[in-house]
């Protein structure tokens, strides 16, 4: 299949093709503009001399489309599709407006040749660019972490159909890796004319199974994984006919594309341009994500936990207020069972109800409390709490994960920039439970000022102006949370095969647990290619 270059070679479209070309104008702009005023907030907001893996993905990926209707298409959500409707419907319109005001001033085009070299050169970025921030949280595999403990001694039946899809990749990091060189590969050829039919080839087949695999599995991605499948699709309207010759009907074909001519100064400013976006949006931004694999994966806390802690426990003995509780798989008060991960999360388990965290526990958020993957899409009465450890005191600090309400993700992304699933019982009108124990009874200030560190509780290099900012507002934000809190001593004993857990648990009830030690074996293994580090 060859390719030739026309220049300024004028040809006469047909009336179907420049009606057709002014609505997708309109459309395709729209939805390569971010829609959402904090983005480009944000964007102004870089500390440059500081990055986050995270200030460049918030760039690449955001939201678009005409969400001045609001998020539904005549009432209805359209499975997220709602704003693409909306925006089809807005760019009609101003397609046959376009129309109608050449036709009534008589100036009537015959060809829009550099408009669509230009809005090509438009998609192509916007596709490029969205897709590498994609995939590089897979080249680095953080987007899909392996099972935490708590996780692996979860029933299979306690996890939701998005869970295990997630959990099925993390099982195998270096699926992950080559999904991220697929996209961040693809992403990068749609930057040079002469591979944007492979790159955009590669993004619908790789793209669009994504779409289904989140349809089948309640992903909540499949918003974003389409709107790539659609801008490739625009991006080989000029490739169809050859490769259908070449393909199916086994021809030589040839492919006609506008080329405009430049003058030598807007050449070279063009090609400084694209090295610039190439050196920053895959040089810098690889840097970054290793950083943020090595040191602080976004979906896992930073911070390591107890060493001696560390592994799975039953629950051999539990108190309550002093009244012992013996092993009963029906006991809606007993622990069943519990682990304390590498990183500062205690997880248990009891035999009740619990209201579920349907998100997929990313986000962009930097406080350990609020990466909440290890209780994302669980089920089965599973607990997670963050804790602070004294270890000169043996004490531990631990607050719940869940919050009916909880914090927006992705919040540059706005409408069709996929924010991410929101608890589905996380209506407004209902009231959470106050907690029993304050903030300031939970952790007073003579023990807050021993983890007020915690903004440096992560290597150097993952030490960004980002994390510094969010962690700068961490007390304001903490008044303004419904989280249950309680506080115990620890005791380790028989070479860490015991752990005895003493004090006030949530309810201002006295709590004693004896957690022995039980080592699973288990048919999986994590490999060497880990997120975090702990040791």
């Amino acid at each position: 299949m060859s390719v030739n270059n026309i220049l300024q070679d004028k040809r006469r479209w047909t009336t179907f093709q420049l009606i057709a070309f002014r609505i997708s104008f309109v459309f395709f702009i729209i939805i390569s503009i971010p829609n959402n005023p904090l983005w480009y907030k944000h964007v102004f907001a870089i500390d440059w001399l500081n990055l986050d893996y995270r200030d460049l993905y918030d760039i690449c990926r955001f939201g678009s489309g005409v969400n001045w209707f609001g998020r539904t298409t005549f009432g209805h959500h359209l499975q997220g599709y709602s704003i693409w409707v909306n925006t089809l419907f807005f760019s009609v319109a101003a397609g046959v407006l376009w129309t109608a005001f050449l036709k009534l001033r008589k100036r009537e085009r015959y060809e829009y040749d550099k408009l669509f070299y230009w809005l090509n050169v438009i998609v192509r970025y916007r596709a490029g660019l969205g897709i590498i921030g994609f995939g590089f949280t897979k080249l680095f595999p953080v987007q899909m972490p392996y099972p935490s403990l708590g996780i692996l001694d979860t029933d299979y039946g306690d996890l939701t159909a998005q869970k295990i899809f997630w959990l099925s990749f993390g099982i195998v990091p270096w699926y992950q890796v080559f999904a991220g060189i697929l996209e961040v590969g693809a992403g990068t050829l749609l930057f040079f004319r002469k591979t944007v039919p492979i790159g955009a080839a590669l993004l619908v087949g790789a793209l669009g199974a994504i779409v289904v695999v989140n349809f089948a599995y309640d992903g909540g991605v499949h918003v974003y994984s389409s709107y790539f499948v659609l801008l490739s699709l625009f991006l080989l309207i000029p490739y169809y006919r050859p490769f259908y010759d070449l393909f199916v009907r086994e021809i030589p074909a040839k492919v006609s594309l506008y080329l405009p001519e430049f003058n030598p100064a807007f050449h070279y400013f063009s090609v400084g341009l694209k090295a610039a976006a190439l050196f920053i949006f895959v040089g810098v931004f690889s840097y970054l994500q290793y950083i943020d694999f090595r040191y602080d994966p976004y979906k896992q806390p930073s911070s390591a936990g107890v060493q001696e802690l560390r592994g799975q426990y039953n629950v051999t003995e539990f108190k309550l207020n002093g009244e012992t509780r013996p092993f009963n798989p029906y006991d809606t008060i007993r622990w069943q069972s519990a682990t304390f991960e590498k990183w500062s999360t205690l997880t248990f388990r009891i035999n009740k109800p619990l209201r579920l965290d349907l998100s997929n526990g990313g986000g962009d958020p930097k406080r350990d409390v609020n990466r909440t993957f290890e209780l994302s899409g669980v089920a089965g009465g599973q607990r997670a709490f963050h804790y602070y450890a004294d270890t000169d005191n043996q004490m531990l600090y631990l607050e719940d994960k869940y919050k009916l309400f909880p914090d927006p993700r992705n919040v540059t992304a706005g409408e069709g920039g996929d924010r991410g699933v929101r608890n589905y019982l996380a209506d407004r009108r209902l009231n959470d439970e106050s907690p029993a124990i304050s903030l300031e009874e939970w952790m007073p200030d003579s023990v807050r000022h021993k983890f007020a560190d915690e903004v440096n509780d992560v290597h150097p290099k993952a030490r960004t102006t980002r994390r510094i900012r969010e962690f700068a507002k961490a007390d304001e934000l903490a008044k303004k949370e419904t989280r249950k809190r309680f506080v115990v001593n620890y005791a380790v004993y028989d070479n860490g095969n015991k752990v005895i857990l003493r004090g006030v648990d949530e309810n201002r009830d006295s709590l004693y647990v004896v957690l022995d030690r039980v080592v699973k074996d288990y048919k999986l293994a994590p490999g060497k290619l880990v997120a975090g580090q702990y040791d």
